[in-house]
């Protein structure tokens, strides 16, 4: 049994919410550079898009990688090696987020408290988003090319739907 929730099915939307945070980290990345390289910006507008990219780093980021580890990982491992592979792949790259992310956090924490420091900081953000993107390229496409299509695959509608739920009650548990 399919529910619906607008023009997608759960079972749809599990991967289809995955993907939409792989899009979300892509921009939060690109929005960091453009904060580093960018020519004159105000005051405002700087504390405006550090406090942005650091809320998405220290919030919604954790938000995903614990859907992958608690709601995906479980539910594959086992079923395929090449799948295990990639599993126990994205499981490591979880762990190292950490020391990448801690740099553009403590970055963008600064240039919330002294926005006029951006071109002083830029070198340093500059650094960090070049380890997040170093960080994230390999890791992404993992996803999407091996462990995504598996929840397709491997799973069945009611697993997959099981998922968007447990997605959706992170989101609605970390809002309160």
């Amino acid at each position: 049994m399919q529910t619906h929730t607008g023009t997608r099915s759960l079972a749809e939307e599990a991967v289809a919410v995955l993907l939409e945070c792989h899009g979300r980290l892509r921009s939060f990345i690109e929005l960091a550079d453009r904060l580093a390289v960018a020519g004159a910006m105000g005051a405002e507008e700087v504390a405006r898009a550090a406090a942005g990219i650091r809320q998405y780093f220290a919030e919604a980021l954790p938000l995903h990688a614990q859907d992958e580890e608690e709601s995906v990982l479980p539910r594959l491992a086992g079923r395929d090696r090449q799948v295990d592979a990639a599993l126990v792949t994205m499981h490591r790259d979880h762990a190292g987020h950490a020391l990448a992310v801690s740099h553009v956090l403590a970055v963008c924490s600064e240039l919330v408290a002294s926005p006029g420091r951006r071109e002083e900081l830029a070198p340093a953000l500059i650094a960090a988003v070049a380890t997040l993107r170093e960080h994230f390229s390999h890791h992404l496409v993992l996803e999407e090319e091996v462990i995504f299509p598996a929840l397709r695959t491997l799973l069945g509608d009611g697993a997959r739907a099981d998922i968007a739920r447990e997605l959706r009650a992170r989101r609605d548990h970390s809002s309160r």
